[in-house]
């Protein structure tokens, strides 16, 4: 069997049933429909993704709150060779889920995902100032674990898709502290770069040949040269010496795109070793317009420069 025949069959993301993955997930119809395989953690999704036990790995990468998810971006740069397929972005809408009976002057401790837990800081600071925090692999396992307990002094922060699945109340609803959180999740893969749609993003990650100055400043430069927007810049430790980091840069357009292989070219030539994540159709407007004139642009540059160069005389 091919794998672009799998590729329609397995996809593996956080578990179990109720998370904002799965939320995520169902978003996109494709995927929605195959067969899935629920996942433990986030490292798990990824390795099943990589060993080829399934098609596709789904998995949260980035909150507009709490920024990276660490775990998953470590995992896709230091530990496994997989590219992005596509990238899915949902809002984040969290809430205080109970049995029935629980109330807020009984709850003394809150179970969930770290990451969720602190998209509601200020809620539970000002609401619940006293009661104990605990982790959960999800948000879905806190529900879960709630509704197996049956302790009415335990609230879990959830999903309404979690409320659901378990039989819980809603105690609070919308409780995070940014009405405009956002998750963004990608779909990763062994293989695999998505044709060009003319609205894509590039992922990658520069690992600086020598730590010097003005190293940065002459990566960034290769991509202002060229008029090349970047849509996120960060600096990870590569696990090798204190004070030794990589660079996450997501842009603006498509490895297919001249200008952006040109760039790449460049920065692997002059700066350091890059690892391609990925180029993949992108979900934020950007500056599409600006981009592709500054590709005719760069098109138009070159065919000057072969004229000139064609008339050349032979040595």
């Amino acid at each position: 069997m091919t794998s672009s025949a799998r590729s329609e069959r397995h996809v593996a993301y956080l578990g179990p049933p109720g998370t904002f993955t799965e939320e995520a997930l169902l978003t996109q119809p494709d995927l929605a429909e195959v067969e899935h395989l629920l996942c433990r953690s986030i490292p798990e999704v990824l390795e099943a993704a990589a060993t080829g036990r399934v098609d596709l790995g789904f998995t949260a990468i980035e909150n507009s709150i709490e920024g990276t998810v660490n775990v998953a971006l470590d995992a896709l740069i230091f530990e496994h060779d997989l590219l992005i397929q596509r990238e899915v972005v949902i809002d984040v809408r969290l809430h205080l889920l109970g049995i029935l009976g629980a109330s807020m002057d009984k709850i003394q401790r809150v179970i969930s995902f770290p990451v969720a837990t602190a998209q509601c800081r200020r809620y539970l600071t000002d609401n619940l100032p006293h009661a104990e925090e605990v982790a959960a692999n999800s948000t879905a396992a806190a529900a879960r674990d709630l509704a197996i307990s049956q302790d009415v002094t335990t609230a879990a922060i959830g999903t309404a898709l979690s409320k659901e699945i378990y039989g819980l109340e809603l105690v609070a609803t919308d409780i995070e502290d940014h009405p405009e959180n956002q998750t963004r999740f990608v779909a990763v893969s062994k293989s695999g770069v998505p044709a060009p749609t003319g609205h894509d993003k590039t992922s990658i990650v520069v690992f600086q040949r020598a730590d010097r100055s003005g190293s940065l400043m002459g990566i960034l430069a290769e991509f202002a040269a060229r008029s090349i927007n970047l849509t996120k810049l960060e600096s990870r430790p590569t696990k090798k010496a204190l004070g030794d980091y990589c660079f996450l840069i997501d842009l603006e357009g498509h490895v297919a795109d001249q200008l952006v292989a040109d760039c790449l070219t460049s920065i692997v030539a002059k700066h350091g070793e890059v690892k391609f994540l990925g180029s993949y159709p992108t979900t934020t407007r950007g500056s599409e317009e600006k981009t592709s004139n500054a590709s005719t642009a760069w098109a138009e540059a070159q065919d000057w420069i072969e004229e000139l160069r064609g008339q050349v005389e032979p040595e």
